[in-house]
């Protein structure tokens, strides 16, 4: 069963930087789509961003050009760079797999003062 460990999260202000780690088990982050997710309390998780087994990427609109994804297929682990931090990016944040979810890790909250 898959497994991910998410870190990385905490308190930054506005315009703040911080990157997220996500720790998967197995080759999966080697061979599927790996994402990262966002979500409120009482709401969706939403996709955010998400990165192919070629290295191709997709972002969500309100992230493009803040927010940069990665992985370290070496290492089995994903990454999430988030620059320019707005107070409209506070959620626990997931990384999974979009394309067959698995189940989530305890995820990683975000927090941004303004």
């Amino acid at each position: 069963q898959a497994q991910f460990v998410e870190s990385g999260g905490g308190l930054v202000q506005a315009g703040g930087s911080l990157k997220l780690s996500c720790a998967a088990s197995g080759d999966l982050i080697n061979i599927f789509t790996m994402g990262w997710f966002r979500q409120a309390p009482g709401n969706d998780r939403e996709l955010v961003a998400h990165i192919s087994r070629s290295g191709s990427t997709y972002y969500r609109d309100h992230v493009r050009g803040r927010f940069t994804i990665s992985k370290d297929n070496a290492k089995k682990m994903g990454y999430l760079q988030m620059n320019s931090l707005k107070p409209e990016d506070v959620d626990v944040y997931y990384c999974n797999l979009p394309d067959s979810l698995w189940p989530w890790g305890q995820g990683t909250e975000v927090t941004v003062s303004s």
